[in-house]
């Protein structure tokens, strides 16, 4: 099959899809990247256009397809240690943190780089209490992978030799070039399929401290005061919020005073 041309009506429905659904805009320029990452849907349908697939997929009985699609379409890049800044600011956090339990769920954890480094840090720390970890995606093919702990090395740079060696497995055979956390790792975390778009699950209980990193970038500020909104309300008071560092929250009316670089504590 050649390569199909996206048109632009086709793209702007698509446009207007993932926002409704995800509350990403897309922007104008990425017409190529949905076509690319869109085109196996059409091979796996058997589809000759992207017009065919774009009325298959706005078709109401077709919410599976529309999760898989909002799946393609959801940049995942992520990695161990990502802005290690934080995770240091976190080891010390916690050398003082006096509760009898703790609770941290990162809301974007993509394919699970980002909970794995937490779950690290937070063996490393000994806590003299129990702590619980969450991971959420509205991704649930990086959910899955997340789930499975399995990443390629060259994924796996930001990961000091120490952790490597306590918590990392290294693949042999047919998965060498791949390491796997360890099931005292995978044990202790769980790993949600969210919308942050959307109402937050009623069972969700409050958190000590929520990662929200490289997310926000995809929202225009009123979907971004929404979000936030919900996921402060699911922040215990005086419990810590840590977004990206290319992100910006000024502007928004939120219960969050600032502690650092994109650090935030609940303040009211």
């Amino acid at each position: 099959m050649d390569f199909p041309e996206l048109a632009e009506s086709d793209f702007q429905a698509i446009r207007t899809l993932m926002a409704r659904i995800s509350g990403i805009t897309m922007a104008s320029h990425k017409r190529q990247l949905v076509a690319g990452r869109l085109m196996k849907r059409l091979r796996a349908l058997s589809f000759n256009s992207f017009s065919e697939y774009v009325a298959f997929l706005v078709a109401p009985m077709n919410e599976e397809e529309r999760r898989l699609a909002v799946d393609l379409l959801t940049t995942n890049e992520t990695f161990f240690f990502r802005e290690e800044e934080h995770f240091r600011l976190l080891e010390k956090w916690l050398q003082s943190y006096s509760g009898t339990s703790l609770k941290i769920w990162s809301a974007a954890c993509s394919s699970g780089e980002e909970v794995y480094s937490l779950a690290m840090v937070l063996q490393e720390a000994r806590l003299p209490c129990p702590w619980q970890l969450s991971g959420s995606d509205l991704c649930r093919h990086a959910l899955n992978s997340a789930t499975q702990g399995i990443y390629p090395m060259s994924r796996c740079t930001g990961i000091p030799d120490e952790y490597l060696k306590r918590y990392c497995l290294k693949g042999v055979g047919e998965m060498e070039g791949y390491l796997q956390i360890t099931p005292l790792l995978r044990n202790q975390v769980s790993f949600h399929c969210i919308n942050l778009n959307e109402p937050l699950p009623a069972d969700m209980t409050s958190f000590d401290v929520i990662f929200l990193r490289n997310m926000l970038i995809y929202f225009d500020m009123d979907a971004k005061q929404s979000i936030l909104e919900r996921i402060c309300s699911r922040l215990k008071m005086g419990g810590l919020l840590f977004i990206g560092h290319s992100e910006s929250i000024n502007g928004l009316s939120l219960p969050l005073t600032a502690l650092g670089s994109a650090v935030y504590r609940r303040s009211s």
